[in-house]
């Protein structure tokens, strides 16, 4: 004999109601089997409640309810074939909303997310996605992320991590000079646009970090790595200082201090400056220091030493040249 259930007393029906009304507002249609499976309850528990909403709502500045103070639902779909559909909204709507170029950011940056391989094919993301297309005050702009050749080397790395084997590939260094390396790679890291792999590197018999925009022609091998993330010391910083790294004093905006990252020592000490702030940083060698400093322009000043300077101003003025109109013949 099957157990009867007790009816629902009106504080747990209201329960019932208040997650019932969001779930069935991120579903533009729904079964009433479904539902059922969902909370865990008897269908004609859901049509019963399904009728409620429908003859729920605000009463207008009459005080009285009218047709648009009423949810209301498709009534020949739940009717004839069991199916939810929600067909106007009540109070809800009033809450606030993105408007539609802040859910086109947002959708922007999931379809970002979407393109990586740990999360390809998410069905969160992609139910996240329409929620925000639902619910932006306006329809959001179309937009599209695309993918590109570095996308497919990092899929390809965070292959060889999840299987354990190592990887090879053609690097070329901050000099511009190309080798082949072969890996055991142990972490993958972003740091702002920048996407960076550290691993063992069999050639430099120690860990190194790797660029990824710099790597070419990357393949897994089916040697298995002999190193892991628990047999080296791994820094929780990127980027590792070294005896041989030089020394630059620079002037920085006080707001931008934080941008130059692991580029300052733990120990550098900072020298108010008028509106900035002069400290130390640390680099393998001047060709990182330009990149660096172009990355900032107008934020970071090279101040010593003149060798430095004249590097970053040497690079500078070259890449002015280059815009510069050519000379008509005489």
């Amino acid at each position: 004999m099957a157990k009867k259930i007790p009816p629902l007393r009106a504080q747990d029906k209201l329960v019932f109601l208040l997650a019932l009304v969001p779930y069935l507002m991120d579903r533009d249609r729904v079964s009433v089997a479904e539902t059922a499976l969902h909370f865990g309850v008897p269908e004609q528990q859901i049509r019963d409640a399904v009728r409620l909403i429908a003859v729920s709502g605000i009463p207008g500045d009459t005080a009285t309810y009218q047709a648009g103070d009423l949810f209301d639902i498709a009534w020949d779909d739940f009717e004839d074939n069991d199916q939810i559909v929600l067909t106007h909204l009540v109070a809800i709507d009033d809450t606030p909303r993105f408007s539609a170029r802040e859910a086109s950011a947002l959708i922007a940056g999931l379809q970002y997310l979407s393109s990586l391989p740990e999360h390809a094919d998410r069905a969160a993301i992609a139910t996240l996605t329409s929620k925000l297309s639902r619910g932006a005050s306006a329809q959001p702009t179309a937009v599209a992320v695309e993918s590109n050749a570095l996308d497919e080397t990092l899929a390809l790395i965070r292959e060889s991590v999840a299987a354990g084997t190592q990887i090879e590939f053609d690097y070329r260094n901050s000099r511009g000079e190309s080798e082949r390396r072969r890996i055991d790679p142990l972490r993958v890291e972003s740091v702002d646009a920048d996407w960076y792999v550290r691993g063992w590197c069999h050639s430099r018999e120690d860990v190194r970090t790797f660029r990824m925009d710099r790597i070419s022609h990357p393949a897994m091998t089916t040697e298995a790595i002999t190193h892991t993330a628990g047999d080296v010391n791994l820094p929780e910083t990127l980027f590792d200082t070294s005896a041989e790294d030089i020394e630059v004093t620079v002037e920085v905006a006080r707001s931008a201090i934080g941008l130059l990252g692991d580029y300052v020592p733990e120990d550098a000490i900072l020298v108010p400056a008028d509106d900035r702030v002069r400290t130390v940083v640390r680099v393998p060698h001047f060709h990182g220091l330009k990149r660096l400093i172009a990355g900032l322009p107008g934020v970071v000043t090279v101040v010593a030493p003149d060798e430095a300077r004249h590097a970053v101003a040497c690079w500078a003025q070259a890449g002015a040249d280059l815009y510069a109109e050519p000379r008509q013949a005489l």
